[in-house]
């Protein structure tokens, strides 16, 4: 199905999103205070190494020192560069590198925290269809492809990897989206790839330690790269000055992609035309609705994301079980979008209505699943379990859009609920006992949110007169309108 591209440029914030029949199917957010450093190439700097830990420490210009273990240290041989043997044993880290030591690192996982970057030797160089390995000669498929094809996509990548007029060197691994690429598409990439290879290298000559070789492309560039294909109709982009960028690198790197490029002249922000923040927010909001009637409840926590899905006020034109089985059709083409569009990776429990025909739940699932075959992102779905349950699992590669986007709740710390008036009233009753058998003030001042102090005043005036009688001393109210709703303070006055 054929899809558009729109870019929403701003220099603070690029954001894109892939619309197909009117509905945003992707959302992808990037800022430029928070651009990841993952992918990048560095001429790094060997400040520490820790034999007892088997790591290092290596200074590449940040403001932590970023961390080498050594799993991740290329590991040389007198034979030259081949790679580590099958089963051979690694050697110590200190054998292989040593303070002072300017070394070639690549970012695997940005700082997080205290923590500084992890590094890796073992440098790789993705471009649109290939990975490019250029300290190991294996030629790879990626594993989302169908074993029966993998075969004959690796033959026809070696023949063109070994092609002289390629440079020769250097191990590849075909990309999902270079499944049905032409050789010629391939054999370009190749070219790409072994370029940038020579310029990181020309620059780890010329530079001095500490210096950025090669920076992972932005996302602007990674659109043109990953998202543009022959379902592509167009990539409207409201900056023209990150147009004409666009073009340039297009033109050089992926010739293709150009003639989809447009610019975007309309008066409305390209995102209001298109309503995309509309979009935006729902896809931030726990309720989806379905055109049917019914609706779902995505919830998403630490380990996993749960998706339920209810009949709400479809009530069918036939029976309870037709009502219910088209519901869970619905449900199932919705649930795939929500997973795009919010970018929820890890594992996904999915509680379908109860359906009691095998065929229903047959149909349901295989529906599910053709939903799930259009996304990029790998994702395992196995069948209905014991208790109605389908479990899946989607391929997290970054942030979801939640995460990104949010942060909790600073009232209710991300639990969705607070304490309701009257249970911070008697919570406040009981604080202000246990305070008086510690202390003798004269009085007791309570501070606490409007709503509570109105209760007190109200239908719990009884209880607060109550306990005053029985400590013997006089305590008082204030509203403060700052607090939150199960947030309070006692002052002994």
């Amino acid at each position: 199905m054929q899809n558009d591209i729109l870019i929403n440029w701003s220099p603070q914030e690029t954001r894109v999103a892939v619309v197909e029949n009117g509905a945003v199917q992707e959302l992808h957010v990037e800022r430029t205070l928070e651009r990841g450093l993952v992918g990048n190439i560095y001429l790094g700097k060997v400040s520490r190494v820790l034999p007892g830990m088997q790591s290092a420490f290596v200074d590449i210009g940040l403001e932590r020192a970023a961390f080498l273990h050594v799993a991740d240290v290329w590991q040389r041989h007198d034979n030259g560069d081949a790679p580590p043997r099958k089963n051979e044993p690694q050697l110590p880290i200190e054998k292989q590198i040593f303070e002072g030591q300017p070394l070639m690192v690549q970012v695997i996982k940005d700082p997080i925290g205290t923590k500084g970057a992890r590094l890796s030797t073992q440098v790789s160089v993705a471009g649109r269809l290939l990975v490019f390995l250029p300290q190991d000669e294996h030629v790879g498929v990626s594993q989302k492809i169908a074993q029966a094809e993998r075969d004959a996509l690796r033959a026809r990548l070696v023949a063109l990897v070994g092609d002289k007029a390629s440079g020769g060197g250097g191990g590849f691994i075909l990309r999902t989206n270079g499944e049905d690429a032409s050789d010629a598409e391939l054999a370009d990439d190749i070219a790409y790839l072994r370029k940038t290879w020579a310029s990181i290298r020309a620059g780890a000559q010329r530079l001095p330690a500490t210096s950025l070789l090669h920076q992972d492309l932005s996302l602007l560039q990674r659109v043109l790269r990953d998202l543009v294909g022959e379902q592509t109709g167009s990539v409207r982009i409201d900056s023209r000055e990150q147009f004409a960028a666009l073009q340039a690198y297009g033109r050089e790197y992926m010739p293709k992609a150009v003639e989809r490029l447009q610019l975007y002249r309309g008066e409305r922000p390209i995102f209001d035309l298109f309503g995309i923040d509309e979009e935006i927010a729902r896809a931030l909001g726990r309720r989806v609705e379905l055109k049917s009637g019914g609706y779902l409840i995505v919830d998403q926590t630490e380990a996993l994301t749960t998706i339920d899905v209810n009949t709400g006020g479809y009530v069918g034109a036939r029976n309870f079980d037709e009502t219910i089985f088209k519901t869970n059709l619905e449900a199932a083409g919705t649930i795939a979008r929500q997973l795009r569009l919010r970018n929820l990776g890890g594992i996904v429990v999915v509680d379908f209505i109860d359906m009691a025909r095998a065929d229903h739940q047959e149909a349901v699932l295989a529906e599910f699943r053709k939903q799930l075959a259009r996304d990029r992102v790998k994702t395992v779905v196995g069948g209905f379990s014991a208790l109605g349950l389908v479990e899946m699992t989607r391929k997290r590669t970054r942030e979801s859009l939640a995460h990104m986007l949010c942060e909790p709740c600073p009232t209710c710390h991300g639990v969705g609920e607070v304490k309701t008036a009257r249970s911070v009233c008697y919570d406040i009753l009981r604080e202000v006992l246990r305070e008086a058998r510690q202390f003798n003030p004269k009085e007791f001042r309570v501070i606490a949110a409007p709503k509570v102090v109105e209760l007190f005043l109200d239908e719990e005036s009884q209880h607060l007169a109550g306990l005053s009688d029985f400590i013997g001393k006089p305590i008082s109210l204030q509203a403060e309108n700052a607090l939150g709703p199960d947030q309070y303070d006692i002052v002994l006055l």
